[in-house]
């Protein structure tokens, strides 16, 4: 089994094309041509990179996740190519029965379909109505990316520490939110990456797309890569498309785990009294 000390995780801020699947998988393998840090370990695309967040266009879109997939063959064919694990932000997945779900895949470095996420928690408020297109999954998903252990979620499930605290119970050292946030929301965005971060003890990936959305929406860029303990050690502010890298060292998390063992704390229980 491949283990490491350490990734180096690159995350690709963009904004994609609403409703041009073609146009966003040339789009991004065009960012990636070009600015793919080498040796990366790990690549993570936002949510919905391939239509973005429009709604509507979601079951016009809506694959399914077999070798005919266009999205599946292109991830596995950039995994092949640059000899990394891809989390590839979501695309939106067709089941036998029809109904669809915004799932997150997960490609190992033989460009190979390991896991799919769908994602728990869907945002229907504020004008936007995704559970009206969308099917909620069932479950999280822990991935073994190159032995460390990864949570995913997408964008909303950050609002849920429930899924965070589940992962961290059983082991994970990397989270990750893949999102298309609006730029209307910039203190929840930081704030909840931060805590999700601090209160697993876990490294956290916040990553999202930048720029419009249509004429009156945007979504708010300024993805963050957060330590264990709250800190930011790469970001991309604002709208700027492209890159951020960090090389992540699990052994001094693993180091401050067991010199702070808060999640001994925690209790099975926490009975409320009503006075």
């Amino acid at each position: 089994m491949e283990t490491k000390s350490g990734l180096k995780l690159s995350a690709l801020q963009l904004n994609s094309i609403t409703g041009n699947k073609q146009a966003n998988i040339e789009k991004v393998n065009n960012l990636i041509t070009q600015n793919l840090a080498s040796d990366t370990d790990v690549l993570i695309l936002p949510e919905v990179w391939t239509v973005g967040w429009a709604c509507d266009e979601f079951p016009k879109s809506a694959e399914i996740a077999n070798d005919q997939s266009p999205v599946l063959r292109f991830l596995s064919a950039i995994a092949k190519k640059y000899n990394t694990y891809i989390l590839g932000g979501s695309f939106i997945r067709r089941d036998t029965d029809g109904r669809c779900y915004n799932s997150s895949p997960v490609i190992d470095r033989s460009g190979n379909l390991i896991a799919l996420y769908d994602k728990n928690h869907l945002y229907s408020y504020c004008g936007c109505k995704e559970g009206n297109f969308i099917t909620p999954g069932e479950n999280g998903v822990i991935v073994n990316i190159a032995g460390i252990k990864t949570g995913i979620t997408i964008c909303y499930d950050i609002r849920f520490p429930e899924i965070f605290r589940a992962y961290r119970k059983l082991g994970a050292q990397l989270l990750v939110n893949m999102a298309a946030w609006g730029l209307e929301k910039p203190v929840p965005w930081e704030v909840l990456a931060k805590a999700r971060a601090i209160e697993n003890q876990a490294y956290m990936v916040a990553l999202t797309q930048c720029g419009p959305i249509d004429v009156k929406n945007y979504n708010i860029g300024h993805s963050r890569i957060i330590d264990y303990l709250g800190n930011t050690i790469s970001e991309i502010k604002g709208q700027k498309e492209g890159f951020m890298t960090a090389v992540i060292s699990f052994e001094e998390l693993e180091k401050y785990r067991n010199e702070c063992t808060i999640l001994e704390d925690v209790k099975n229980n926490y009975e409320v009294i009503i006075k």
